[in-house]
């Protein structure tokens, strides 16, 4: 039996249409902003790509269904190599994960000892620390940014010292919520000093969005250090934030170890293929980039006019101050049609704004005028 005549018999033994409605076709191939009906929220609470996923990805998922039934081993290795290719390091140096949230999980449970200190910034992403819930043993150590914004490096170096057991340090560079920058070259230094009990997980999420000659990847140094683990993810430039794939960069005998922490088949196989067409896309990253510089520049307009302080963003989303309470803040925006961040103690003055479309951040721009004609910021 041809597969479209069994794919059509098995939808009318389910009771289902054997013709699915033109709508319901079409809008496999829209983009989210062909889909996006006039009320619904503008989504700028998560750091996702307004874009979408690239033309490709789409292409690749659509196609890879057919292989569905299929364990992912041929795909998970293309794209583990492809990504091994891209940084210059050998294919076992490299671990994928269901998300870079994965891997960041990964590196956690890889330390796990009666002894283990956590060290990282405050603010910043939350997982880590998340992480290490059921685990009540882990001495956490946060500690509070620079006045710029960037890690204290210093006290989070003395944070390590002293340590009985083994020590895990978390960098997040760019770092979420504040878009700043730590630089790269001391951050490359203490680790080169580092005694052999401290060991780092770098989070570069948002390294595609960076724009400072200064600012490099980790990645040379995690394949050649067993010390250093960088985690990167699909979820933001390539925007396959709910498709959940990112990976891992480390050295062979460190990826062999992380890998151990993940489940055999953790990335399904759309996943992998998706990923895979992504990185074949070399426009899609600056065409994401791009629209993520004009809603910045929007965004920073608007916040310049208001006088309302914001932190240069490295990232697709800008950390500015409000007026009043934060919550209050984020429920008015919510009934205005648009989902803004959630709140990041102890910056409770702030909101984290995720940068949308060009339009969408026209829009934000009009209700804080408004929100400050009603004397609510």
């Amino acid at each position: 039996m041809k597969r479209r005549a069994f794919l059509r018999n098995g939808l009318m033994a389910l009771g289902a249409p054997a013709v699915l409605p033109a709508t319901a076709r079409a809008d496999v191939f829209l983009t989210p902003r062909q889909r996006r009906q006039s009320d619904d929220p503008i989504r700028l609470s998560s750091n996702e790509n307004p874009l979408g996923i690239p033309p490709g990805s789409r292409e690749a998922i659509i196609g890879g269904i057919e292989d569905g039934n299929r364990y992912p081993g041929n795909s998970r290795r293309a794209l583990q190599e492809a990504v091994a290719q891209g940084h210059g390091v050998p294919s076992n140096a490299i671990v994928l994960g269901n998300g870079s949230t994965e891997i960041l999980q990964m590196g956690v449970q890889a330390k796990l000892h009666p002894e283990l200190r956590l060290v990282a910034p405050a603010p910043t992403f939350e997982d880590v620390f998340e992480y290490s819930e059921p685990h009540p043993w882990i001495d956490l150590k946060p500690i509070p940014l620079l006045p710029d914004y960037a890690h204290d490096l210093s006290a989070m170096e003395e944070a390590t010292k002293g340590a009985p057991g083994p020590v895990l340090v978390y960098v997040c560079n760019p770092n979420n919520p504040t878009g700043s920058l730590t630089p790269v070259g001391d951050v490359e230094s203490w680790i080169r000093r580092a005694p052999e009990n401290v060991h780092f997980l770098v989070d570069e999420a948002y390294f595609e969005f960076v724009d400072s000659g200064s600012y490099r990847s980790l990645d040379q140094l995690a394949v050649e250090n067993p010390n250093v683990v960088v985690a990167r993810t699909f979820s933001k430039v390539y925007g396959m934030a709910g498709i959940r794939l990112g990976y891992g960069i480390a050295h062979p005998e460190t990826a062999r170890v992380l890998q151990a922490f993940a489940a055999g088949t953790n990335c399904n196989h759309l996943a992998l293929v998706a990923g895979l067409a992504a990185l074949n896309d070399g426009e899609w990253v600056a065409k994401s980039v791009g629209a993520n510089l004009e809603s910045r520049q929007v965004t920073y307009a608007v916040l310049e006019e208001l006088g309302l302080e914001y932190l240069p963003s490295h990232t697709n989303f800008v950390m500015h101050r409000i007026s009043g309470d934060l919550r209050q803040y984020i429920n008015r925006m919510r009934e205005a049609g648009i989902r803004v961040g959630r709140p990041f103690p102890p910056m409770l003055e702030f909101n984290r704004l995720s940068l949308g479309l060009p339009e969408e951040m026209e829009r934000h721009a009009d209700t804080l005028r408004d929100f400050r004609r009603r004397g609510w910021i």
